[in-house]
């Protein structure tokens, strides 16, 4: 009954409590998503007989996370504007720190698939909470309030693995039955106070199947000239993003025998360069240039940070490593903000969630992929490989958006 409560008309500016919420729940799923990576090959070893099979079986886990995100994005998207926000971010909450309970359960392979499962199908909601703040937000300020999000989403990364590593020595499912807790505590802290932020007025009048289908939603998108390009330069990003996340704790065991504290303490990096980009560059590269000059600014670094982790496995040097991350953590917080602000700017406030929703998915879906080819090239062609495939990837993906930009230029003077 709580989660039909009497809907609350949005104020113009977020009332204190949902903004909390709102701002807890994206810090939560930041932590959620990298509080495992610094544990995960550890979890996994007792069930598999040889390294090559580890690191198979931790990219598939990130692969099967992925494939659960792109199906549920849309279909949480697209309700949460018919419905409102509040109840789909409410069940998410909820399912996600339940699949964090069972993973850290654990017990065999199959038990921690379904943890996986569980936390992909409600991990969509981040399409849902992008949503939110569109919903709360002026659009002419909506790529700033997209950096904040970003810097707390980062935040939440750069805490994640350093919670996990120390976690760890309670015992390696300790991190997972931390995240549960604390989500679940949230879930609870929603159902008091969270207020709805699209009003009856906004929301989808009836939903068509296809808006649930993630495939149709992905042919329309990539239909809409204006969207096209963008997504393809996505995802050609999100490719090698993807593989890096899920083969990192993997590679840096492997490549200088870490352990988890020092790993979780090496990926906070990347969460570190959202905090600083949002917090002191951002706001100057705002008056200089617009998204599009943003992204890019950010791809051309995520390539040379590519390079530095690819130079590190070549000459087994962890210095090398540590600046790359640091360096491709810094383009990536750039990217982010950008991209989800040239996206919602395209689009009208009824279709915020399906808009984000069906964005998610494409990450998803170049999810799915990277993790699969990353880890088959790792174990083949050497542990430099999936960092070099990101620095080939990302620079096809450049021209792309210097193409966007120019066609949107375009666009405006014929207008004119």
């Amino acid at each position: 009954m709580l989660l039909l409560q009497i809907e609350r008309k949005p104020p113009s500016v977020p009332e204190k409590k949902g903004l909390i919420f709102g701002l807890l729940s994206i810090f939560l799923c930041g932590l959620g998503l990298s509080i495992i990576t610094p544990i995960i090959p550890f979890l996994v070893a007792p069930y598999v007989a040889t390294p090559e099979s580890q690191a198979f079986i931790v990219t598939a886990l990130t692969s099967v996370y992925a494939i659960c995100v792109f199906f549920a994005s849309p279909v949480l998207g697209t309700l949460s504007d018919r419905l409102g926000r509040r109840p789909v971010l409410l069940v998410c909450l909820f399912g996600a720190a339940t699949g964090y309970l069972i993973f850290g359960i654990g017990g065999a392979l199959w038990v921690l698939f379904l943890g996986r499962i569980l936390e992909g199908i409600t991990g969509g909601s981040i399409s849902t909470l992008f949503a939110y703040f569109a919903d709360i937000t002026p659009e002419s300020e909506r790529t700033k309030y997209f950096g904040w999000v970003s810097a707390l989403f980062g935040t939440g990364v750069a805490i994640g693995p350093t919670i996990g590593g120390v976690l760890a020595h309670f015992g390696y499912a300790t991190p997972m039955f931390f995240g549960a807790a604390v989500t679940f505590l949230n879930f609870l802290f929603g159902i008091l106070y969270i207020p709805e932020s699209l009003t009856r007025g906004k929301r989808l009048k009836r939903i068509e199947r296809s808006q649930l289908n993630p495939f149709t939603q992905l042919v329309q998108l990539f239909s809409m000239k204006h969207l096209a390009r963008l997504f393809i330069a996505g995802f050609l990003i999100w490719i090698p993003n993807g593989s890096l996340q899920a083969i990192f704790s993997q590679f840096t065991k492997d490549t200088f025998q870490w352990q988890p504290v020092l790993i979780g303490l090496t990926f906070s990096i990347m969460g570190i360069q959202d905090i600083v980009a949002q917090g002191f560059v951002m706001p100057q590269l705002l008056k200089k240039l617009n998204d599009t000059g943003i992204a890019r600014l950010g791809l051309g670094l995520d390539v040379v940070g590519y390079l530095f982790i690819a130079s590190s496995a070549i000459f087994q040097f962890a210095p090398l490593f540590i600046l790359g991350m640091f360096v491709f953590g810094f383009g990536d917080s750039l990217f982010g903000p950008a991209f989800n602000g040239i996206l919602s700017k395209s689009v009208s406030s009824s279709e915020q969630g399906r808009i984000q929703g069906s964005s998610q998915s494409v990450q998803s879906l170049a999810r799915i992929i990277g993790p699969l080819i990353g880890g088959q090239i790792y174990v083949s062609l050497g542990h430099a490989a999936p960092a070099v495939m990101g620095a080939l990837l990302i620079s096809l993906a450049i021209p792309i958006l210097t193409h966007q930009q120019n066609g949107n230029v375009t666009s405006k003077n014929k207008v004119k």
